[in-house]
């Protein structure tokens, strides 16, 4: 092997989006593939230029259809037979997180069985942003590096220049996260106590904390139905707050969420491009996660700490 194998990006379909904008950043283009489309419904992704000897990353969110998931599977396998030298998969969302642990019985852990499947592809190397639950990376045999959008968040928050800031963790799980950004910006911090009798429906809310004549931010990893954010919402409203806002890496936005956004007490809701977006609201504001993917994967090729892109 030369001392520095060249560097490689591939897309797959439903992230090229990104996979431009990290490319552009990085600047470098985005390498040539094509998928084959069979009748029934089956596919086959090909890479269109040589990758032999080459450290290739490929860029693909896992978010639903499953297609996404398994057609980062077959790119990874296409490259380790085609002679790559490493294969890095680049996934902003990873789909499944959710199923982290057996928290009923007869139930999968979906986090761990996609860990297995990316693995037996081939994978070298996962780079992420944001997991569901840190010790996600436990379930892989590869390096894993998990980026945070909050180095993204926190100079947004900052440039909002909000007086009685108080950041406001979602659930109990969420504590963790809200304590790093209130210890970041200073500022005080209230939790949502929420019971939940099944999934994406809470069924009761409430506020841990002091919101009266604040200006609260929540703080979480993603936004599906948008129940639990807008629920917290109307509540902090309703007991004095001043404003209420929310950040979320991933916006998977399902069901009825756009409307109720609209029609909630939250006057903005910020988050990431790492799922593409199809809606306009002058409610939601899009940040991009490029530049700061492009930074980790220079300095993962170039073996270097990436520690200095943490803020929280």
């Amino acid at each position: 092997m030369p001392d520095k194998a060249p560097i490689k990006f591939f897309s797959g379909k439903e992230s090229r989006y990104l996979a431009e904008k990290i490319t552009r950043s990085y600047g470098v283009e985005l390498g040539k593939s094509s998928i084959i489309q069979f009748s029934d419904g089956e596919f086959q992704p090909c890479l269109e230029e040589s990758v032999r000897g080459s450290v290739v990353f490929i860029i693909q969110s896992t978010f639903p259809p499953s297609d996404n998931l398994f057609e980062l599977l077959l790119m990874i396998d296409a490259a380790k037979r085609a002679s790559a030298y490493k294969v890095v998969a680049v996934i902003p969302y990873l789909g499944l997180a959710r199923q982290d642990r057996k928290d009923r019985p007869r139930v999968s852990i979906g986090a761990k069985l996609v860990a297995d499947l990316l693995s037996s592809a081939g994978v070298s190397r996962v780079m992420t942003m944001d997991l569901h639950a840190d010790q996600i990376q436990g379930f892989f045999d590869v390096p894993v590096d998990h980026l945070y959008a909050s180095s993204i968040f926190v100079p947004y928050i900052k440039d909002m220049g909000l007086d009685n800031l108080v950041i406001a963790a979602p659930d109990m799980g969420g504590t963790k996260r809200a304590n790093a950004y209130s210890r970041f910006l200073n500022s005080e911090m209230v939790i949502c106590y929420k019971l939940r009798k099944k999934a994406n429906y809470v069924d009761e809310i409430t506020i841990i904390g002091d919101v009266s004549g604040k200006n609260v931010v929540i703080v979480d990893d993603m936004i599906d139905t948008a129940g639990t954010i807008l629920l917290a919402a109307d509540l902090m409203m309703q007991s004095g707050a001043k404003s209420v806002r929310a950040v979320a890496t991933h916006p998977v936005l399902s069901g009825q969420s756009l409307e109720r956004i609209e029609k909630s007490a939250i006057s903005e809701i910020v988050v990431t491009d790492t799922i593409p977006h199809k809606y306009d609201s002058g409610k939601i504001t899009v940040l991009s996660v490029a530049d700061l993917f492009a930074t980790v994967i220079d300095k993962v090729y170039n073996y270097q700490s990436i520690s200095s892109t943490f803020i929280v």
